[in-house]
């Protein structure tokens, strides 16, 4: 590790871290009524949209010709509207089923996004194993999700991209990512790439928890980790983050920026063991960040047992007498000189190496975001990362997050994508995890709080999203902007209807 990287993995141990709605009526309000607290569509505009789109795939021409008219006047006024809104930017997170590939059916879905104010959408496009890629063009080892669909030769993604824009839509690609899916690691010539920890664990077979996507946090049966250390993981991913930044798309998330979360006692990591560094790759390059052969026997030893002994201290200075002390990155040398006391010097020791393995798990996270990211950005498409506020939090002296999530180290230059997720029944957890992640951030970071929730109606024991949203305009006024999650609880009908619709 060069020296800049070091000094990075000792400074992350170190850190401890009622409104109703208001329509937009494009033609008739005068120009001050257009302005809305979120940018929406009156149920007439609305209507009459629909009867242009059911019009024109009856192949009706003028019907057409109107319904185009129509959809750049309410991108103009939606462009024009969400300038003078707090926020300037308001996104949803969607999924996408190959049931969209239907005609007149994704024109639809977008059509109801623009309609309820929403200028930015969130393509989940890799997802449980699966790519959002055409069959005939998926130069990744993921199945493509129109496999199976008769439509394997639609591009979903880049028809998204296209129509998204044609309404004035910005349209991000959404990306997990060290979660691959079961499918990936099942392979026999990938399962060298799965994530372990020091139980011979794998989050195949570990009791961990699933992300909101799915049922609100209950097990998802095609989640699976990867070693971040793995450089086939690392190849493959690129490739694929390659693919579709071919697509050019308005910007590329990435999620799943972590580890699993475990259950109960093992939510928190507070020995070696619970971290998920013994993969072939992540338990290789700890070794090799050991700077003498006293240090690379003590970190295999440290790694296998969960501890270090005086005998092992006694051991390895029998098998190298020509080193003086054991070294590694980070370590700090005063604590552990061979002078000291047995017991002090042991106990410093096992500190140094317990530090050492938190931040390398760290840095393994850091690491395969950077190098995803740099693909897109070569392509000068925008990066941004989503994360738990609390998945960098620290527990008690020495206990971390399991998910071991370093967002607050990652770069300025990405957008931030904090899921504020938090229930208590009102606003106040969320506004406080807002401020969580505000408090890290450089004037420069741009925030983009992730909110989970309905209009007008709470769920899940979450306030309705105009309520969150007045609550955290109240703390921080100067935010850009902002998502809902997702746009299938919103529109549930819809999405069980395409979900299950025969393409």
């Amino acid at each position: 590790m060069e020296p800049m990287q070091f000094n990075f993995c000792r400074h992350l141990v170190a850190a401890v871290l009622a409104t109703g709605f208001v329509g937009l009526e494009l033609n008739t309000m005068p120009a001050q009524a257009q302005i809305s607290p979120y940018c929406q569509q009156t149920p007439e505009a609305i209507a009459q949209k629909e009867r242009l789109r059911q019009a024109t795939l009856k192949g009706d021409r003028n019907a057409q010709k109107n319904y185009m008219t129509m959809l750049r006047k309410h991108a103009e006024g939606l462009r024009k509207c969400r300038q003078n809104t707090w926020t300037q930017d308001q996104a949803i997170w969607i999924r996408l089923y190959p049931c969209d590939a239907r005609p007149g059916m994704l024109d639809a879905v977008l059509d109801q996004i623009v309609n309820r104010g929403y200028n930015q959408i969130y393509v989940e496009t890799f997802y449980n194993g699966r790519v959002l890629l055409p069959a005939t063009d998926n130069p990744t080892p993921w199945p493509p999700v129109m496999a199976g669909s008769g439509k394997g030769k639609v591009d979903l993604l880049a028809q998204a991209i296209q129509k998204g824009r044609q309404r004035g839509l910005k349209v991000y690609a959404w990306l997990f990512s060290l979660n691959f899916g079961a499918n990936y690691v099942r392979r026999p010539d990938r399962q060298q790439t799965i994530a372990r920890n020091g139980l011979g664990q794998t989050s195949l077979n570990a009791n961990t928890i699933a992300g909101l996507s799915v049922d609100l946090g209950l097990g998802n049966p095609d989640e699976a980790f990867i070693d971040p250390y793995s450089p086939q993981a690392r190849q493959d991913y690129g490739q694929m983050v390659r693919a579709v930044a071919r697509r050019k798309p308005d910007g590329i998330l990435f999620d799943y920026i972590r580890y699993p979360r475990s259950f109960g006692a093992a939510s928190v990591a507070s020995k070696v063991q619970d971290l998920w560094i013994y993969g072939d790759s992540s338990w290789k390059t700890l070794l090799q960040r050991a700077l003498n052969y006293k240090g690379m026997d003590l970190i295999n030893r440290y790694l296998s047992k969960g501890y270090i002994s005086g005998d092992d201290l006694r051991q390895v200075n029998a098998l190298y007498p020509k080193e003086k002390d054991p070294s590694w990155q980070g370590l700090n040398g005063d604590r552990v000189k061979s002078n000291l006391p047995l017991t002090k010097r042991l106990s410093a020791l096992q500190s140094e190496l317990w530090n050492l393995a938190v931040a390398h798990a760290y840095q393994g996270v850091i690491d395969f975001l950077l190098a995803a990211a740099a693909v897109a950005q070569d392509e000068r498409i925008p990066v941004g990362a989503v994360f738990f506020p609390e998945g960098n939090a620290t527990v008690g002296k020495t206990g971390f997050d399991s998910r071991m999530q370093p967002w607050d180290r990652f770069p300025d230059s990405l957008e931030w994508h904090p899921m504020v997720y938090a229930t208590c029944g009102d606003t106040s957890c969320i506004v406080s995890q807002v401020q969580r992640v505000l408090s890290w951030a450089t004037p420069r970071t741009l925030v983009k709080p992730v909110l989970a929730g309905i209009w007008q109606e709470p769920v899940s024991n979450r306030p309705p999203l105009e309520i969150q949203m007045q609550a955290i305009r109240r703390v921080a006024p100067n935010l850009k902007s902002i998502s809902h999650f997702a746009y299938s609880w919103q529109e549930p009908a819809s999405d069980r209807e395409r979900k299950f619709c025969r393409p």
